[in-house]
């Protein structure tokens, strides 16, 4: 079988990104999920990480650092990403500022990653098209079991 995006190899050029992130308490435990599909819906990679102590929002631009990162490993050239969040990708468009200090990184390597691409598309779906990101994502967090938060009083 020839690998995914090399020539000949199966029409991958082409893939869908569905990401998710939550956070249990905002901020709490939080995890990601991503899944990496063919433009016809078949599988080609999930992603399912929990990811210590984080807000929605910061879960939300992990997973899809994630699924890019997953999305390139496969050779895609040309991305679709889909998130159930509208303050994701409208920031991913360019249509909302990102004015949370803490996300602006995030916000940063996804366009970072994004540019090593052929072209990523930033698309809102709503939550019941998103299940399977949101389940890898609920999946993560109860693997990751007890996540202890900040100490009281600490910066950082």
């Amino acid at each position: 079988m020839t690998p995914p995006g090399a020539p000949g190899g199966g029409g991958d050029d082409e893939v869908v990104v569905w990401t998710d992130g939550g956070a249990r308490g905002n901020p709490g435990p939080a995890g990601i999920g991503a899944v990496v599909t063919r433009p016809d819906g078949t599988v080609l990679a999930e992603v399912a990480e929990g990811i210590g102590w984080a807000t929605n929002n910061v879960a939300e631009y992990r997973a899809v650092i994630a699924g890019l990162e997953r999305a390139r490993a496969l050779g895609a050239r040309r991305v679709r990403v889909r998130a159930d969040s509208l303050l994701l990708v409208q920031q991913l468009r360019g249509l909302w500022k990102v004015k949370n200090a803490g996300l602006q990184p995030l916000w940063a390597e996804v366009g970072h990653l994004a540019r090593g691409f052929e072209r990523v598309t930033f698309e809102h779906v709503p939550r019941e098209r998103n299940r399977a990101a949101d389940a890898l994502a609920n999946k993560a967090m109860d693997a990751q079991g007890r996540v202890r938060g900040p100490v009281q009083g600490r910066l950082g």
